[in-house]
């Protein structure tokens, strides 16, 4: 099961003093969490698009984090926010996006 952060003053920590890395379609924050597991959190702008555009981006980005947890490491926050170009790429391109952050931040095994 995925771990979430749902807190406003998880994300506004991770905001304020996470590291941040970004690329054209994602920014990711990652930030310590004090806990045995890693969460994720994921931010989509209202003006990426309409509720259906937005929650379709979520799910994606929620399926690519399923298949590369076992392989990050425990005990952060990854905080994902998208970009307004997203709606327009594919979930092949979202997903090298994606792992092209998790090998620059250096939060695999």
């Amino acid at each position: 099961m995925i771990k979430t952060v749902k807190s406003y003053f998880d994300f506004k920590k991770a905001y304020e003093k996470g590291k941040s890395f970004g690329n054209r379609n994602l920014i990711l924050y990652i930030r310590k969490n004090d806990l045995d597991h890693t969460r994720i959190g994921i931010t989509v702008s209202k003006k990426t698009g309409n509720a259906v555009v937005r929650n379709k981006i979520r799910r994606r980005i929620k399926e690519i984090y399923r298949e590369v947890a076992p392989n990050l490491k425990e005990g952060f926050d990854l905080i994902f926010v998208v970009r307004r170009n997203v709606p327009g790429i594919s979930f092949k391109e979202l997903k090298s996006a994606f792992h092209h952050l998790i090998r620059i931040s250096k939060m695999e095994k």
